[in-house]
């Protein structure tokens, strides 16, 4: 049986800062990708995810100044999920942790990023062959679960 895998569907443009960069320099950066979340390193590994509801949450209702460093700011540990992992598996994550943003990470390296958007476009403008996919995954998904 056909699924549909992380691989498949994941953002492969992510962007990432250390985790002792300012905060303006993660909003600035958001701001000029047009990007909804930054992946926080530290000699390089990932090791966190500043979003936009970071912003709202953790930096803007507590008066946070912008020249902090993002690593007191971020969102730790970071969640990921494997590229092999179902498009149901990742959905079931994000649900699980109540995350939209979901990285993928092979090897200790971030390789790409799938989000709550992103499985509402396949859902709502996948093919019909796509969308019987789908719905095989949770079928199957949910007989294991039994």
């Amino acid at each position: 049986m056909a699924h549909t895998f992380v691989k498949d569907v994941m953002i492969d443009k992510v962007a990432a800062l250390d985790s002792l960069s300012m905060i303006k320099d993660a909003a600035k950066l958001m701001d000029d990708k047009n990007i909804g979340c930054i992946i926080v390193t530290r000699e390089e590994l990932p090791i966190g995810i500043l979003t936009e509801r970071d912003f709202v949450r953790r930096i803007a209702s507590k008066e946070k100044p912008l020249t902090s460093p993002i690593e007191e700011v971020m969102s730790s540990p970071l969640i990921s999920i494997d590229p092999n992992e179902t498009i149901w598996e990742a959905a079931e994550k994000m649900k699980t942790n109540n995350i939209h943003k979901l990285p993928v990470l092979q090897d200790n390296k971030i390789i790409g990023i799938i989000t709550t958007s992103d499985l509402v476009e396949i859902c709502s403008v996948g093919s019909d062959s796509e969308m019987r996919k789908i719905c095989d995954d949770i079928l199957t998904r949910m007989q294991k679960e039994q």
